[in-house]
């Protein structure tokens, strides 16, 4: 097993714990982290030697992450494993799952990259390294049929951390908020770069929205103690209009359930806030070079971006519609936020209508059985390796 970062350890650790349900005595090697090896993963390199961002980045480690891969392919070719399984991390787990291939070991990519964003073309090459994709979306594996290739959707692990009811008092009461006001959380990125693009946006979008609410009591989540920092500077700047928000280290959990509505920036965060069943609006920005050689060289197959609208899409709830306010690029202004969270805070009926659609894509993404993910992840797993031992 190969997880180059914190969400792949965590998958990791919950499919080790599944498969060790049929496979007793197996034995887990190759690049985990902490999670993993506290259900008995035995990590040959310390896993965030590949945990890089940025194309400069990596370029700058290349030499390092040439040397790790070409150690880590000799040692997994001397084990010959049953199964190897890349945990996401596409830009390193692929390259090494396609020399195994090549070799004759079976290979798994859990955690399909996104092929309904980008080129489709591109899980042509997700195939030439993997026997067997795993899916986290129910869209995926036709796009994969489409290319001839073996997919499973498995479900998405978050799908499992939240309740299909959500608890709005009991979060209000954990984070000592009052239970009759309005709530608005703000999550405007989990990473300095995203707060350099638009962190002043998204405070300015919600100072105005609580000086035409009163009594909007703003909640905003940092992901880490640099975040924090960040924001507290962003917020001390801000014109005194209101109760002063109120800033959490950490507790993103707490903060979606206790809210009203939720205004954030696009990324995973909004698939917590539809499985949270709050109402959002969806604003994001890359930089202006990124953005226009992306449209430039025809980068990406979509139109739409927040991931609840995809999915909403894609399950045929709302046609060619939307089913949250969404903003990106140039539309992503502090006044054109703060116009849509008015007006979804004003409407009780739309909301109602969103928290019914996110109700229906929360069993979509459970796959509408009892198990968790990472018990059908190893269900898929096990498949090949049976296979493999009847074929001798």
């Amino acid at each position: 097993m190969i997880a180059g970062e914190d969400s792949g350890d965590q998958l990791g650790a919950d499919l080790i714990a599944a498969l060790r349900q049929r496979y007793p005595q197996a034995r887990f090697v190759g690049i985990g982290g902490a999670r993993m090896q506290a259900r008995g993963f035995e990590s040959w390199y310390d896993m965030h030697e590949l945990s890089l961002f940025g194309f400069s980045e990596v370029i700058r480690h290349l030499p390092r992450l040439l040397r790790l891969r070409k150690a880590l392919l000799a040692r997994l070719l001397d084990a010959w494993p049953a199964v190897v399984i890349g945990i996401d991390a596409p830009d390193f787990n692929l390259a090494v799952e396609q020399r195994l291939k090549q070799a004759g070991l079976r290979t798994v990519h859990y955690v399909s990259p996104s092929v309904w964003a980008w080129r489709e073309q591109r899980a042509e090459k997700i195939g030439r390294s993997a026997d067997r994709v795993l899916c986290l979306f129910p869209m995926e594996p036709a796009i994969y049929a489409r290319h001839g290739i073996d997919a499973r959707f498995v479900g998405h692990p978050l799908a499992d951390r939240f309740a299909l009811a959500s608890d709005r008092a009991g979060a209000r009461a954990a984070l000592q908020l009052p239970p009759d006001v309005p709530v608005l959380a703000l999550l405007p990125g989990s990473r300095l770069s995203e707060l350099a693009r638009m962190g002043q946006i998204f405070v300015d979008a919600s100072t105005r929205v609580a000086a035409a609410l009163p009594g909007l009591r703003v909640v905003i989540p940092a992901a880490n103690p640099r975040v924090h920092a960040r924001l507290k500077t962003l917020l001390a700047n801000r014109s005194s209009t209101g109760d002063t928000p109120l800033l959490l280290d950490g507790h993103a959990h707490e903060a979606l359930l206790a809210a009203d509505v939720v205004l954030l920036a696009s990324g995973t965060a909004t698939l917590e806030a539809m499985l949270a069943k709050r109402p959002m609006v969806v604003g994001y920005r890359v930089s202006a070079l990124s953005y226009r050689i992306a449209r430039l060289l025809r980068m990406l197959k979509t139109d739409i971006y927040a991931l609840p609208n995809i999915l909403a899409r894609a399950s045929g709830r709302v046609g060619d519609g939307l089913l949250v306010p969404e903003l990106m690029q140039d539309e992503c202004t502090a006044e054109n936020l703060a116009a849509a969270t008015l007006a979804l805070l004003h409407d009780n009926e739309r909301r109602g209508r969103i928290v019914a659609a996110f109700e229906q894509l929360h069993l979509d993404l459970r796959g509408g059985l009892e198990d968790h993910a990472g018990e059908r992840a190893a269900a898929a797993i096990a498949e090949l390796v049976e296979e493999r031992h009847a074929g001798g």
